[in-house]
């Protein structure tokens, strides 16, 4: 059989890494040691090696993270509430497998924004598809798309999502289009899928800031009842940052 038909029909049933391995172990003549039921395994090993990876990489960069965060960059070392055991058991994602939130409060500067995205790209390295995004900017393009039409289609996106990250939420007051939308996104992620929220606000303070007694109460019950919290303290650890500048 000719090995560069084999390779064409590979390529053209979009299994390219396979082909791409095959080429080369026909060209560099690497078949000795191999059962037939080895090759095959090790040609469909290097097929799904390649598209998990392709996966991973276009979750991330669908995520829209501003940094690149990992579980394994995370510093404990400093005094700041964050206890590892248990958010080493968040790191597991089972809160996105039993469509649970996590809510992070604390003072800017103590690492709310890169725990949530570390988590964020934990998720998307075990197939979560994820969205990483800042609260005013979010409802900002969501009242824009009530103007052109786009509205529905652009909550069935983040309704699809597995983990919505809303990071900085309520540095600004809700206005009424904000707080309905606000209500639009969490009544359809509610029991659904994950919402991680990262606040300087205290939950506390939360009510006055959406405002509109049932509304806010609807939101508050469907978002925080049903959450995680981790209330960091401390200094702002960018303190340190521009003290070693």
């Amino acid at each position: 059989m000719n090995s560069n038909h084999t390779v064409e029909k590979l390529r053209q049933m979009r299994l390219s890494a396979m082909a791409d391995l095959h080429y080369q172990n026909v060209k560099d003549n690497k078949f000795s040691g191999f059962t037939p039921d080895e090759y095959i395994s090790l040609l469909a090993d290097h097929e799904w090696e390649d598209r998990q990876g392709k996966k991973m990489a276009r979750l991330i960069k669908g995520a829209s993270f501003k940094q690149k965060a990992s579980i394994a960059d995370i510093d404990y070392s400093h005094s700041r509430n964050l206890d590892k055991n248990m958010f080493g058991r968040l790191a597991t994602l089972s809160f996105v497998k039993k469509k649970e939130n996590i809510i992070l409060t604390g003072p800017s500067g103590v690492g709310k924004s890169y725990l949530a995205q570390a988590l964020g790209n934990q998720a998307c390295l075990m197939g979560y598809k994820t969205l990483y995004g800042n609260t005013a900017r979010l409802l900002s393009k969501l009242k824009l798309s009530k103007v052109d039409g786009t509205y529905l289609k652009e909550l069935r996106k983040l309704q699809s999502t597995d983990l919505l990250i809303l990071d900085d939420f309520g540095l600004q007051a809700f206005d009424v289009s904000a707080r309905e939308i606000m209500m639009d996104i969490i009544d359809d992620r509610f029991n659904e899928t994950s919402t991680m929220v990262s606040s300087q606000i205290p939950v506390s303070a939360w009510y006055d800031i959406i405002g509109e007694g049932t509304i806010a109460d609807a939101i508050l019950d469907r978002l925080v009842n049903s959450s995680h919290r981790i209330d960091l303290k401390g200094e702002s650890l960018r303190k340190g940052v521009l003290k070693n500048e």
